[in-house]
């Protein structure tokens, strides 16, 4: 029996995704395709890989069975093709989620030189202040802000994000300028909550060699990156954001820093992706170049490689 390479990797993918549809997006090949070939690898074997419904697509027991030896395959055979790709162009997809910020003012600006550098190379560029699941939706890698979660998947620190505290020169006119620290109990801030609303709003600042929180009020909380910054700048209070998005808009004068001595605790940035030990060249090729392009906007501190 001679089982196709081709499609162990599409069965792979989606036991993976549990989709039919995310899989194809994933490979770059029609969701008839991908029926079609797992429907004959399924008579090749003889058995059911796949319980289908409407709304779900689950493993049967031998498609249990199946899959860390399928995944084991298709692996052993990206590295067998990577051995005699050395010189060879770059081509195919790299899916990829970075946050908000982050991918409007730093990467997205700097992407046509990575396609100008690899013009057989396909990016697909998610975008959310929500976490996302990386293996669930089919991510190649993940760029996060803030604790990286998921021990699961391997990850490097490329840096920190130094913080700044900014409020609106209107806000500042209601409320007068904080100088010190016990100033902010007649001040407001804008409250992030992913939850909105289920922790308390804090003001975050350094103490005996690390970061206390003072509680503050808020009279709005919000859930996004964009909105965070958008109240602050309508006057809604103080907020502590990366000094990489905030520099321009003081520049400019719609915010004003404030408590300078005062920035809560550097952001960590790290870069995750989904694949193991055997990660494909054009995945290793995006992720150097996300590392090379935010290097100059990150400080090194507490940097620290993290892969297994």
């Amino acid at each position: 029996m001679s089982v196709d390479l081709e499609s162990l990797k599409i069965f792979v993918k989606v036991a993976e995704l549990g989709s039919f549809t995310r899989a194809g997006e994933h490979l770059g090949v029609p969701k008839a395709r991908v029926s079609l070939r797992l429907s004959a690898l399924e008579a090749e074997l003889g058995v059911r890989l796949l319980q289908r419904t409407t709304r779900v697509v689950r493993l049967t027991p031998d498609g249990e069975e199946l899959l860390p030896r399928a995944r084991r395959l298709a692996r052993e055979a990206d590295e067998i093709g990577a051995m005699f790709q050395g010189g060879r162009a770059l081509r195919g997809r790299v899916r990829i989620d970075l946050p908000v910020h982050l991918a409007r003012d730093v990467i997205i600006p700097r992407l046509p030189e990575l396609l100008a550098r690899h013009p057989q190379l396909e990016v697909l560029v998610s975008t959310t202040d929500r976490r996302v699941e990386p293996l669930r939706e089919g991510f190649d890698c993940v760029l996060r802000i803030g604790a990286p979660g998921d021990e699961q998947l391997v990850g490097k620190r490329l840096g920190v994000l130094r913080m700044m505290n900014c409020a609106s020169p209107s806000y500042l006119r209601r409320h007068g300028t904080p100088l010190r620290l016990e100033d902010l109990d007649r001040h407001l801030v804008v409250h992030y909550s992913t939850t909105l609303g289920a922790d308390a709003p804090s003001f975050e600042y350094p103490h005996d060699g690390g970061y206390r929180e003072r509680p503050m009020r808020s009279v709005v909380t919000v859930n996004s990156a964009d909105a965070y910054v958008a109240a602050c700048v309508a006057g809604l209070g103080i907020i502590q954001a990366p000094r990489i998005g905030m520099l321009a808009r003081v520049a400019e004068g719609a915010l004003v820093e404030v408590l300078p001595a005062l920035p809560c605790a550097p952001m960590p940035v790290t870069l995750l992706h989904t694949h193991e030990r055997s990660v494909p060249r054009r995945v290793r090729a995006v992720m150097s170049w996300l590392a090379e392009v935010l290097s100059p906007h990150l400080d090194a501190l507490g940097g620290r490689d993290m892969s297994r």
